[in-house]
């Protein structure tokens, strides 16, 4: 999906942390309607869903966002993993996922539809300012910028990936911006770290809030970070922030 438009305001994982997601929103100026004084574009690297308290609200404040036409947002995992349960796929509760089910377990027929399509319509990639700035969950490499095949959107969704798992059951992760070389910038999110974490040419703005970090936004193209604090720990790691 291309875009011309060139003032972004690119919000990291949210994971259901509503109060912060109103208090970055209100930081960074723009209006309870989604609208901003200078017409900035908000972008959500996806993960707005699990571990947190109120994935319900932060689902209806982006899909209202969104019809509007002031935002953009790209699939994340967890949202993935949430759209297919809502289709009626076995998926496995956990990880957080048990939580938004309870979440949006009372929601009637017609927001349930709703929120499907919604997830179901999210691209796994954005192509912005002209295709100057890439926006992705888990990252994505210069082969793959554009490409809409099953390696892609895999890539897109879960990064790079050893096919091993840490003590906790989580995937280990290889740090493939290490070797990105590509002219366009990658803004992702997926891997959580202590802040804004800027890489050759790309940079991660996943700063860890349901776990206790930051809710962090990247400014482009000033590439300014303004982040607001997390209110509790809402979910435990139990691994460092990395």
């Amino acid at each position: 999906m291309q875009n011309k438009q060139k003032d972004f305001d690119i919000i990291g994982d949210i994971h259901g942390c509503y109060t912060e997601l109103l208090e970055l929103l209100t930081l960074l100026g723009y209006g309870a309607d989604g609208q901003h004084p200078q017409n900035r574009v908000l972008v959500f690297v996806g993960d707005l869903v699990d571990r947190g308290p109120d994935s319900l609200s932060v689902l209806r404040l982006v899909m209202d966002f969104c019809d509007k036409g002031r935002a953009l947002c790209v699939r994340g995992n967890h949202d993935d993993k949430f759209r297919r349960y809502l289709m009626g796929c076995k998926v496995r509760l956990n990880f957080g996922l048990e939580r938004t089910v309870k979440q949006t377990e009372n929601i009637d027929s017609a927001e349930r539809i709703r929120i499907e399509g919604f997830l179901d319509f999210l691209p796994h990639q954005l192509s912005l300012h002209e295709g100057k700035l890439v926006v992705s969950h888990a990252g994505v490499t210069e082969d793959l910028i554009g490409v809409d095949s099953r390696r892609s959107r895999a890539f897109c969704l879960y990064g790079q990936v050893s096919g091993l798992h840490d003590d906790m059951g989580f995937p280990i992760r290889m740090e493939w911006a290490h070797e990105y070389r590509g002219s366009p910038l990658i803004v992702y999110g997926h891997t959580p770290v202590p802040e804004a974490r800027f890489i050759n040419h790309t940079v991660n703005i996943d700063t860890g809030c349901v776990f206790g970090g930051h809710l962090t936004a990247l400014r482009y193209p000033e590439m300014q970070t303004v982040a607001v604090k997390s209110k509790a720990i809402y979910y435990e790691r139990m691994v460092k922030l990395v």
